[in-house]
């Protein structure tokens, strides 16, 4: 009866074990155990599976919240508040379970760290106004379903996770701290609201530029900075992406372009330079573009560009239309390859998370070794290495 009187969770009436919690049978609890091995539910099942729902599913509040980046009525607070009145026994243990539901253990639990936020707030709280302003906590920081569980993304027509985004972090890259501090900065600007620039890694390969990025993602995670990685082909999408991620008003995004580069025939850069500056329709204010490339003007450039005997009429157009990507971006941050000093040390730290030492002398001869027989001195030449000596040795 009390689903009946919900007033804006109204898609909890469509959960078939949610419409059953009052009088759970044998079915129902069998059917909240297989739940719970799918999601990685455990402790109570029925407190566990009503949060899994309030959080993934959208509802009025987690929407509005989203769309209105971060603001709620006052009125719509109150008819949460309602709701949450209604769910409290629920939510705070006081109902009768199954043994078997009560304190479940899953095979594997699988808690995002969005999740464990939310259990940790709510262990503090005792009245309704509290767990609803937790709710609308973890909304406004997180936001609901998979904006909610996923650093990264990729675009499909919509918005798909990606569960294995690579787990590395600013303090990971060795050296570079120049170009880390102007990514910090502008980021940072941007979760804040505040005006920043789109951004152009350029350099050398191997260098870190994609594997900064990447960490920019997993330190900003938890102040609404999500990553969108999209390949060439797609930049003719870009209007529509950006109408897409303009839905989410209290997230920020970085369309992510990796190791980008054009032929002068080539239509997709039209379609970046609109979509950067210069179309009908203005860039999200929720959205900014970090490119990586090896080219510092992004489009391919030939010497016969610099002659002034070449077929186009007026030169200075062509050299123009060459650059004039490049300059759409804001800030340009530059990685040149590592001295040898640098790249030991970049060696030395990777191995030193593996729980392995060496000494200066062995480091020195081993590492420069490898870079011999390799592509270079770089961070992914370092990579490698390790990746070998783990292989060989631990």
């Amino acid at each position: 009866m009390y689903l009946d009187s919900l007033l804006v969770c109204r898609n909890l009436k469509d959960d078939e074990i949610i419409r059953n919690f009052e009088s759970l049978n044998i079915e129902i609890v069998a059917k909240i155990i297989e739940k719970a091995e799918f999601l990685g539910l455990s402790g109570n099942l029925r407190r566990e599976y009503l949060i899994h729902v309030l959080t993934q599913e959208p509802n009025l509040v987690s929407t509005t919240i989203e769309k209105s980046g971060g603001n709620i009525g006052e009125s719509l607070k109150t008819a949460f508040v309602h709701d949450i009145k209604l769910l409290m026994s629920i939510l705070k243990n006081e109902i009768d379970n199954y043994h078997i539901i009560k304190d479940y253990k899953p095979t594997k639990i699988m808690a995002t760290e969005s999740k464990i936020n939310l259990n940790k707030q709510l262990e503090n709280t005792n009245s309704a106004d509290d767990v609803a302003d937790v709710f609308i906590s973890h909304y406004r920081r997180y936001g609901y379903g998979d904006i909610a569980n996923y650093r990264a993304f990729r675009w499909n027509g919509k918005l798909i996770g990606i569960k294995h985004f690579e787990d590395i972090h600013l303090d990971d890259l060795i050296g570079y701290e120049h170009q880390k501090e102007i990514l910090i900065g502008n980021t940072e600007a941007f979760v804040k609201s505040k005006p920043a620039n789109n951004v152009l890694l350029v350099g050398a390969r191997g260098t870190g530029k994609s594997s900064s990025v990447k960490a920019l993602a997993n330190e900003y995670y938890n102040r609404g900075l999500r990553l969108v990685q999209l390949t060439k082909p797609q930049l003719k999408n870009l209007p529509e992406i950006m109408e897409a991620l303009r839905q989410y008003a209290s997230k920020n995004f970085v369309i992510f372009l990796d190791d980008l580069s054009f032929e002068e025939s080539d239509a997709e850069y039209k379609y970046l330079k609109s979509a950067i500056e210069g179309g009908v329709e203005s860039r999200p204010e929720n959205v900014l573009i970090y490119a990586t490339s090896n080219r510092r003007h992004l489009i391919r450039e030939t010497w016969r560009d610099r002659v002034d005997g070449q077929d186009e009429l007026y030169r200075d157009d062509g050299v123009n239309e060459t650059i004039s990507l490049s300059d759409r971006f804001g800030l340009i941050v530059y990685y040149y390859a590592p001295s040898q000093a640098e790249y030991l040390e970049i060696i030395r730290h990777m191995l030193k998370k593996q729980s392995i030492e060496l000494d200066d002398e062995q480091l020195r001869i081993e590492g420069l070794r490898w870079e011999m027989t390799h592509s270079g001195r770089n961070g992914r030449t370092a990579q490698q290495f390790v990746t070998n000596y783990l292989g060989q040795h631990k």
